[in-house]
């Protein structure tokens, strides 16, 4: 590992609270890797070997079942995952495939299960990002059980707006399949959802969305801290 990734690396939020002994440990065999776009990082139902870290890009968690297939979640920097599967030393029960050109730092397992013993500020950051997956899973439970498919479509756009700067237009920045999958909706709901928003003056242009009435917008999504806000 270089000098100037050790130098990133060590202000990740998962171990800038280690002892100096346990960066040691977690970094002697851990790499820094860039992957293409579509590349097959996990598989469900494998051993859990590394713990991922997203430095850059975004990533895809999916799940599938006899012959059906969804997505889970899409997760940029600073995020990591298959945390639990690691803690636990556990199959890894999503698959993780990159969605664009991506930095991953993988951490190996074994010494991670180590460190968690042994340091108590590194127990801490694994314990936090535990808990924050965890909420994060229910908050998306809220989402899926209490709101509509149009209600949710219409809260992704309005998160997706904020997220790119409040310029009312943007880019949706994975294949629309991805997005219906990540919403719960088959992919012609997800096309009937779009023609719906069309009298909210919402237009869409292949992957480009222009929101001409944003008060329409946030009335029809009624956004609610307790389901949308990471940070809450």
């Amino acid at each position: 590992m270089r000098a100037e990734e050790r130098e990133e690396i060590v202000r990740h939020p998962l171990l800038a609270a280690c002892q100096a002994e346990t960066l040691d440990l977690l970094l002697q065999g851990a790499f820094v890797q860039r992957f293409p776009a579509h590349t097959q990082l996990t598989r469900e139902g494998e051993k859990a070997d590394f713990l991922y870290a997203v430095l850059s890009g975004a990533i895809e968690l999916a799940a599938s079942w006899l012959d059906r297939e969804t997505t889970i979640a899409v997760i940029g920097p600073p995020h990591t995952f298959i945390v639990a599967a690691v803690a636990l030393d556990r199959l890894y029960l999503q698959s993780a495939r990159v969605l664009e050109p991506s930095r991953i730092l993988m951490l190996p397992a074994a010494p991670i299960r180590k460190a968690m013993r042994t340091d108590a500020g590194f127990a801490t950051a694994i314990a936090e990002e535990m808990a924050n997956a965890y909420r994060n899973v229910a908050q998306e439970l809220k989402n899926q059980k209490l709101r509509t498919s149009l209600e949710r479509l219409a809260n992704w756009l309005v998160h997706r707006d904020k997220e790119t700067g409040g310029g009312h237009r943007f880019i949706i920045p994975f294949e629309k399949k991805i997005l219906a999958a990540r919403l719960g909706m088959a992919p012609e709901a997800l096309s009937r959802a779009f023609a719906t928003l069309v009298k909210y003056d919402v237009r869409i242009d292949g992957a480009t969305v222009v929101v001409k009435d944003w008060a329409a917008l946030e009335k029809l999504a009624h956004p609610d801290p307790l389901i949308d806000d990471e940070t809450i």
